[in-house]
């Protein structure tokens, strides 16, 4: 059983939360959430966020009824560009330069461990 939550237009470079997210990428959720608390990059709170989500949509569904909390696993985990903002700075003798203000989008599906 799997289930899915995304956080978008996250004001954070995706160079800089695919770290924090490639810390957490296949762990189990109690271990992701004690690496999340700890790290101090500033984008492991959306990226704890986003877990929140997707374990509580887990737990939304009706076939989840059986489904062990420890069980449950981050199976993928994906940071994509989102849109780029430009601004430009003054510099000397007249130029300017570009200011790139990137986001991200967030993808997270949890998965639970059949008992098979």
């Amino acid at each position: 059983m799997e289930s899915t939550a995304k956080l978008k237009y996250i004001r954070i470079a995706p160079r800089k939360m695919r770290l924090v997210a490639d810390l957490v990428r296949g762990r189990r959720l109690n271990d992701a959430f004690s690496i999340l608390e700890y790290s101090l990059k500033k984008s492991s709170k959306p990226i704890e966020k986003t877990l929140k989500s997707a374990m509580s949509n887990m737990m939304n569904k009706p076939e989840a009824k059986g489904v062990d909390v420890d069980s449950v696993f981050i199976k993928f985990i994906d940071v994509q560009d989102g849109p780029t903002t430009r601004r430009f700075m003054p510099r000397a003798m007249g130029r300017a330069t570009k200011i790139r203000k990137r986001s991200s989008h967030l993808t997270v599906v949890l998965a639970a461990k059949s008992e098979e």
